[in-house]
């Protein structure tokens, strides 16, 4: 596992996007384009915001979304109309580069089926490796909408649907993100970094635990 100390979030949003840009640069340079897996809630707002004037080149960076919460794009309960008004919006992306879940005039399993299939698609039908796959932390140590004690620690597949309390979801799976080259995992407080390092890393009930450490990259405030 890697470790990003910062004592701030500015300067963590700041080593974050240096890390994209040397990744976007290396895949442009081998003609190759960058898979880049978005999380939702209130974490990453401000790193999307400075996205937006840290003169990021697009053209050859794909974006996807890690979960969904299964309501219309315009809720301010979308993980797409968060990345859409804080990011999307302000800055030159074709939007052939840009794959969100379908959450409207569909029903959630061939939802989660048209995902896997656009995924699918996307990788040619073979092995799926996003590029980087960036992932929030719940403060029970859930990561996308894969949550503690949940059969979908166990489950292998491609996209899924997921029934909550609070609202339905789609998720990729665990295995998918650990298929990634790099999973960074956004801890941008004090309070989200001391959660982290209060986990017992034994127990595997917790989702953040089963990340697979030698391709994880952990941004925290110091």
């Amino acid at each position: 596992m890697k470790i990003i100390k910062k004592r701030n979030e500015i300067a963590l949003i700041n080593e974050f996007i240096k890390i994209l840009k040397i990744e976007a640069i290396k895949k442009k340079k081998a003609k190759k384009r960058l898979s880049f897996v978005l999380t939702g809630g209130p974490s990453p707002k401000r790193l999307y915001k400075k996205m937006v004037s840290s003169r990021i080149d697009w053209s050859n960076i794909d974006l996807f979304w890690g979960d969904e919460r299964f309501v219309s794009k315009k809720s301010i309960n979308s993980n797409y109309k968060l990345v859409n008004d804080c990011l999307l919006k302000k800055i030159k992306i074709n939007k052939k580069n840009i794959f969100p879940f379908k959450t409207s005039n569909i029903e959630i399993n061939k939802a989660a089926v048209y995902y896997k299939k656009k995924i699918q698609k996307y990788f040619k039908k073979g092995q799926i490796h996003f590029d980087i796959f960036l992932l929030g932390m719940g403060n029970d140590g859930h990561i996308a909408s894969i949550f503690p004690n949940s059969k979908e620690l166990k489950e292998n597949f491609i996209t899924k649907p997921i029934n909550r309390k609070d609202f339905k979801r789609l998720t990729l799976s665990l295995n998918l993100i650990n298929e990634s080259k790099k999973i960074f995992l956004w801890l941008n407080s004090k309070t989200k970094t001391s959660i982290f390092k209060k986990f017992n890393k034994a127990d595997k009930n917790i989702p953040v635990n089963k990340l697979k450490r030698k391709k994880l990259y952990c941004f925290l405030i110091n």
